[in-house]
């Protein structure tokens, strides 16, 4: 097992930059997925930890030791791609035990390592078929076998479900999960899927525009997000967001249409915020709304509402008392329930004091 440390890292490409001096601290032994939309950098910067990209600058050490010269070979990680990059004329156990001829391993140990592998993943009746003859999932796991039978310090994984259908991405997460119990090598996933990110991660790294928005783990970062960015990408539905002021003293918040929000603690700034509330965390209230569309999750309804003053709200409801397209109701923001981002650069705010004078943290309104 080793930990990955990324120092000031950098990627430029001729005159644009990919990555923007990220600072990254990958625990040993866990599995860490990194998240972020499409052109984020999350790929690029898997790349590089594999050293499939040059570093422009910064440092990357693995275990220790600094990689930035280092030769992929010699870096102790295995990769697996997201097209499988199998060989369409090697049966399953050809392909799984290549990696291994080519390091002139010898054939009994080669044999072994390849039925150790192929035991675990399931893939003991299938070594003498072809890829062609295999399923999505099967040819996934015959690309793990293929990365297992190096024993690795480091597996490296690029949005290696992306290509599944829905069913078999949720059976493959828990294969991936198992396999990662079982082998205890650090694992580095990337995904651009919100719920792949947040049921695979045992540390959740959220990347936007080459820069990392927040780091930690799925429950903190869900709970407490760093910034809007992070708050608008997690959650599905994603979190309402809305236009506020804060007046007063720091503890009073103005929404659209006046109605005013008293908080829990004071926070740093005075003026136009803008303020957050997960859908789950809707309640019963007196905030004058109409119901403008609703969608049959199954086990619940989501319910998409304008509230007076035009900001528009998500919120879930029982399927048995959902209310009407058109029906005028009620709906409340429980103070604790309510995050507070600033404006313009959109960074989670801060509380400054409590009655006794000290900074205090807290899952509504904390610094991030």
């Amino acid at each position: 097992m080793s930990a990955i440390d990324i120092l000031a890292v950098r990627k430029d490409y001729g005159t644009s930059t990919a990555i923007h001096g990220i600072d990254l601290h990958l625990p040993e032994g866990k599995f860490i997925v990194i998240l972020g939309p499409s052109g984020c950098g999350k790929s690029t910067l898997l790349r590089m930890i594999a050293g499939l990209e040059g570093i422009t600058a910064g440092e990357l050490r693995i275990g220790g030791v600094r990689m930035n010269d280092h030769e992929p070979k010699d870096r102790g990680c295995a990769m697996v791609f997201q097209n499988y990059a199998l060989y369409p004329h090697m049966t399953v156990g050809e392909n799984i035990g290549y990696p291994l001829k080519v390091a002139g391993l010898g054939r009994a140990e080669r044999q072994r390592r390849v039925a150790e592998a192929a035991q675990a993943l399931e893939l003991d009746q299938l070594l003498a078929r072809r890829p062609g003859e295999l399923s999505g999932g099967q040819r996934q796991r015959v690309a793990m076998g293929r990365a297992m039978v190096r024993h690795p310090r480091v597996f490296l994984f690029d949005e290696p479900l992306s290509n599944l259908d829905a069913r078999l991405r949720v059976q493959m997460r828990l294969e991936l999960r198992r396999l990662h119990e079982k082998l205890g090598a650090t694992s580095v996933l990337v995904t651009h899927d919100q719920q792949e990110g947040m049921t695979l991660a045992d540390h959740l790294v959220v990347m936007n525009g080459g820069r990392v928005e927040q780091a930690g783990s799925p429950r903190e970062v869900y709970a407490r997000p760093a910034s809007l960015f992070v708050a608008g990408f997690l959650g599905s539905p994603s979190m309402n967001l809305m236009p506020a002021e804060v007046v007063g003293a720091g503890d009073t918040l103005r929404i659209a249409g006046g109605h005013l929000l008293r908080l829990p603690d004071a926070v740093s700034a005075r003026g136009p915020v803008r303020l957050g509330i997960r859908p789950e965390h809707v309640v019963n209230g007196d905030l004058p709304a109409t119901v403008e569309m609703t969608e049959d999750l199954g086990s619940s309804i989501l319910v998409h509402a304008r509230l007076e003053g035009g900001a528009s709200i998500a919120f879930h409801s029982p399927a048995d008392a959902a209310p009407a397209r058109g029906e005028a109701i009620g709906l409340g923001l429980p103070p604790a329930r309510l995050h507070l981002f600033e404006a313009a650069g959109g960074r989670r705010l801060e509380t400054i004091t409590n009655s006794s004078g000290g900074l205090r943290e807290r899952l509504d309104i904390a610094a991030g």
